[in-house]
């Protein structure tokens, strides 16, 4: 029974969304953030990423940059920048990528749904990688980057979408990485009222992508809790900033490895010691994404590969993931990379790259292409209470920030 809300969001003046708009702060480096503010001072970087208002030198992590943050947001309300609703609603959101559109539903979500496990996770997340976002969201008293959940799809919330998406748009632009997003506001009670008891009726929703965010934001809405010990559980703390798209409508692709050297194998004798568990085919100097679950492409010296698993794939949701399979058959045992979140000699690129990303940083090492973990995966190792390795789902497209504030 997922407590799913409608709020009174802060968004973008209309005429000013495709500006405020953003990539959500951690897919850019420091130099990056910066630059992209420089080229667009009203990009929501400068509030998700306010060390870009400092010199290069200043801590990111200081109070100064953090309270920097909340500044700029209030200042841009008080400017008219962003406005905020003043009923309480939902929103569609959908995003346009290649031709291809996926739409869901903006709505806070709940944070006793999150500790009770009615919102299921199946990635662990890093303190030093929440502390940031509790900083920010703290001082902001707002909560800027939607957490991209997703359910298994509901007909009748998509019929309510469905209709709802043949009326004009509150939002309509093209991104400059041509994304297209529209948005349309749902505030009317009975509208508001039906999506809430649809949700009641779904027994899990799961988060697809956002871990430390949601994590994050959940930790503030404890902090909150224990300054306020008479809270009643209706405060807007106690909710957290979501995205909940139908499964049916996510794609789910690649995320690749990189490691920089083959752990004293040669070429010749690494293929060797994969024959152990692996079929290999030479697949030649073109780059080769495996076609099916079980195989792995690989790039080595100057050609591609096919590995295709020669062993019994496992019953179990995490054993049996392709990923799971290289990290325990290759990259422990032949390359000793024991913990990937840590170990400096592997690098992960998302599939939106593309593979030649991958040639281009292969050099004495060994460059991994991955079939997509599917959404069916996902579903059984999360309702299994279970973890994926690290990097074993890209999303894409990615949800903006600055759409969407919820102030707690």
């Amino acid at each position: 029974m997922a407590n799913i809300k409608p709020f009174c969001s802060v968004r973008p003046n209309k005429a000013l969304a495709k500006e405020i708009a953003a990539l959500p702060y951690d897919v850019y480096n420091r130099e990056e953030a910066k630059r992209v503010v420089e080229k667009n001072p009203k990009s929501f970087l400068k509030i998700d990423r306010a060390e870009t208002q400092f010199d290069d030198d200043f801590d990111m992590y200081s109070e100064e940059v953090y309270q920097k943050a909340h500044d700029t947001l209030i200042e841009m309300l008080d400017a008219g920048e962003f406005v905020k609703d003043e009923e309480q609603c939902f929103y569609v959101y959908e995003l346009i990528m290649n031709g291809r559109s996926q739409t869901g539903i903006v709505a806070c979500a709940s944070v006793d749904d999150y500790m009770n496990n009615i919102i299921m996770k199946h990635e662990n997340t890093r303190e030093d990688k929440e502390q940031d976002r509790i900083h920010h969201v703290d001082a902001c008293n707002a909560q800027t980057g939607p957490i991209f959940l997703t359910y298994r799809s509901n007909k009748e919330i998509n019929n309510i979408v469905a209709e709802k998406k043949r009326e004009e748009p509150l939002y309509d632009f093209v991104a400059e990485d041509g994304i297209s997003h529209r948005v349309w506001k749902i505030s009317a009670i009975e509208e508001v009222k039906k999506i809430s008891e649809l949700f009641v009726a779904i027994p899990h929703i799961y988060i697809a992508d956002g871990h430390h965010r949601a994590a994050s934001a959940v930790k503030v809405g404890l902090k909150r809790r224990n300054e306020n010990p008479n809270y009643t559980g209706n405060e807007e703390f106690n909710y957290f900033l979501s995205v909940l798209f139908p499964d049916e409508e996510l794609m789910v692709m690649d995320y690749n490895r990189v490691v920089k050297d083959l752990n004293g194998y040669t070429k010749e004798t690494f293929l060797e010691v994969l024959k152990k568990d692996f079929s290999i085919s030479i697949q030649g100097k073109e780059p080769y994404a495996p076609k099916k679950k079980g195989e792995i492409g690989m790039f080595l010296g100057d050609n591609w590969y096919s590995l295709t698993f020669a062993g019994e794939i496992s019953e179990n949701p995490v054993e049996s993931l392709d990923v799971s399979i290289l990290q325990n058959k290759v990259l422990e045992p032949l390359l000793n990379i024991k913990d990937p979140k840590t170990d400096k000699r592997i690098k992960f690129i998302g599939g939106i790259r593309g593979l030649k990303a991958l040639e281009e940083q292969t050099k004495d090492g060994v460059a991994f292409s991955m079939y997509p973990t599917s959404m069916q995966e996902l579903f059984a190792v999360s309702d299994a209470g279970l973890l994926m390795p690290p990097k074993s789902t890209w999303f894409e497209p990615k949800l903006r920030s600055g759409l969407f504030i919820h102030q707690i």
